[in-house]
């Protein structure tokens, strides 16, 4: 269903939804608690290290030195960034960074559909 181009954002993103639904399950049955972080936070972009932001990143880059002298690998940068965001977000609450421009413009940590998917569709 994923190769129909008509189905595959529907499924796709059911099957995401299904997959933190059970995160959310177990986290509660073992006493823990799920953080969710931004969507737009630029995990892989931040050094961990010093937190300075690089401007590009494309997505073939998978290790990057940062100003401050580091050498970061890509995946395991952004699971400390990660990391660190989902604590300061239970320790202090969220939006305890600095904000990124996108941020700043109010731009939703949601996903937005495409205008034109609900009109037509009476109001209740």
């Amino acid at each position: 269903m994923i190769r129909n181009h008509r189905l595959a954002r529907a499924v796709s993103d059911a099957a995401w939804r299904q997959f933190r639904t059970m995160l959310e399950d177990k986290a509660g049955w073992h006493g823990r608690t799920l953080v969710a972080v931004d969507r737009w936070f630029p995990s892989s972009k931040l050094c961990s290290t010093c937190g300075a932001l690089a401007e590009r990143m494309p997505l073939h880059v998978r290790s990057w030195t940062c100003r401050c002298g580091h050498t970061h690998d890509r995946d395991v940068n952004a699971a400390r960034n990660i990391l660190a965001e989902g604590l300061s977000v239970i320790a202090c609450g969220g939006g305890v960074r600095p904000q990124r421009e996108s941020s700043q413009t109010r731009q939703s940590p949601v996903k937005q559909e495409p205008p034109g998917v609900t009109q037509g569709i009476p109001a209740l």
